[in-house]
């Protein structure tokens, strides 16, 4: 019971070093010293030194920086006007016409990009405006945009899976390749529901006058070759075992350079601020993750993961009732963390509790993710929600109102991965180890 008691005392000062505006790094490293000073008798210095060392020297951390720094690249092209133009030729005909540009065009850049906050600045840019100004209705635009950018998260290379599996030493390419299908599972289902939303709602759907010839949609197609060739390029390397995921990462800013002088937006101004962009991230996160590090080292000198995995086991949970609370836990987290933060504070309390309740590390990986993508759009700190405010000048309540029939379908693709668990890990059996 005191290690219970011990560890309310240690969440306690976390929450109140966060609340107070304390960088989340450094709250990690109080809590952690914090721990050690009054619960055990090692080193703090030394345990400092050697784990935060550690924590940011390792070669699969390398791809972090590479990948933030592709999505930087293309972020600042002309990758959403291109894709807006290849997609919205083929969609007329679909209900809710150009509204799946948002849905198709968020999946492809969450392919090229890993991050959902790029994701939603990098489409909404393009295709709010075009949406507004055919009139379709700005609930469902918004909607779209805000549930289908969290696709950023899921889909790989995704920057919150190479930094779930640094925290928990999952294989990074396993993981990528687990993403896959579930990011194809909610495109579906967020494909479906602008479907039967659109049959429900035929007057709000505005008429298109464009009838375009098969030759004229092909042609305006041949703008989606570049990106559908970066894709192909990295992810493609990846699955097919050519190259690791940071090796990937690194043929992907050369591409991404490419396509960006191809398409004309590359100059010396977008390339410094590219790189200064991925500077920032990557360094906040690599802060974070040895902060996390540290934290996790503490922890276990204290004991209290191993104890509170114990306890959870004497209250015979079954892992949906555990996945239950957990996925409560994480929406909670979220609503005042960004993902990141979520994934690195939680993994050395919560990984002994899912190991012993026999849930697959590799599974409950894409688990927390889509519960963190639930969480980019759920105020008051959704990430989606400010991108968006920002990009419209829309409350950012209205934005999540929009949102949350998307939030539902992220629920019952949760829903589905936990009892069709095989959406996850079909793909990384085919790959094997």
């Amino acid at each position: 019971m005191s290690e219970i008691i011990l560890t309310l005392i240690l969440l306690l000062l976390l929450f109140s070093l966060l609340a107070s505006g304390v960088w989340v790094a450094f709250s990690l490293m109080a809590v952690g010293m914090a721990a050690l000073a009054m619960f055990s008798e090692a080193p703090i210095g030394e345990v400092m030194a050697t784990t935060v060392w550690g924590a940011s020297n390792g070669w699969a951390l390398a791809a972090l920086p590479l990948f933030i720094w592709m999505g930087e690249i293309l972020f600042r092209s002309r990758l959403s006007e291109d894709m807006f133009a290849g997609l919205s030729p083929w969609l007329t005909y679909l209900p809710g016409r150009l509204l799946h540009v948002n849905i198709l065009g968020c999946g492809i850049f969450a392919a090229v990009s890993g991050s959902s906050a790029a994701t939603a600045a990098t489409i909404g840019k393009m295709s709010l405006p075009e949406l507004a100004k055919r009139g379709y209705p700005e609930s469902m635009m918004l909607g779209t945009l805000a549930g289908s950018a969290t696709l950023g998260l899921l889909i790989p290379p995704s920057i919150i899976l190479i930094v779930y599996g640094v925290a928990t030493e999952q294989s990074i390419a396993r993981l990528f390749v687990a993403g896959v299908l579930p990011g194809c599972m909610l495109v579906t289902l967020f494909v479906g529901y602008v479907v039967i939303w659109s049959l429900l709602h035929k007057d709000q759907i505005p008429a298109e006058d464009e009838n375009l010839t098969l030759a004229e949609k092909l042609h305006a197609s041949k703008r989606l070759i570049p990106v559908m060739l970066l894709i192909l390029g990295v992810i493609g390397s990846i699955y097919s075992g050519i190259a690791s995921p940071t090796d990937a990462a690194a043929v992907g800013v050369v591409l991404a350079l490419a396509l960006s002088w191809y398409t004309g937006s590359l100059n010396k101004k977008n390339f410094l601020d590219s790189l200064m962009g991925a500077t920032k991230t990557s360094s906040m996160i690599a802060f974070i993750l040895a902060g996390a590090a540290f934290l996790t080292v503490a922890m276990a000198f204290t004991g209290i993961p191993k104890v509170l995995a114990t306890w959870i086991a004497a209250m015979h949970l079954s892992p949906y009732a555990l996945l239950a609370a957990l996925t409560l836990f994480f929406i909670v987290m979220g609503c005042f963390l960004d993902g990141i933060s979520v994934v690195v504070l939680t993994t050395s309390v919560i990984m002994p509790m899912v190991e012993q309740a026999g849930i697959d590390p590799l599974w409950f990986g894409i688990f927390v993710v889509i519960v963190v993508e639930m969480a980019q759009i759920t105020p008051p700190v959704g990430f989606n929600l400010f991108v968006i405010q920002g990009l419209t000048g829309v409350d950012i309540l209205k934005v999540a109102l929009a949102a949350l029939p998307f939030f539902l379908l992220l629920l019952v693709g949760l829903g589905l991965i936990v009892f069709f668990p095989q959406i996850v890990t079909l793909l990384p059996e085919m790959m094997g180890n």
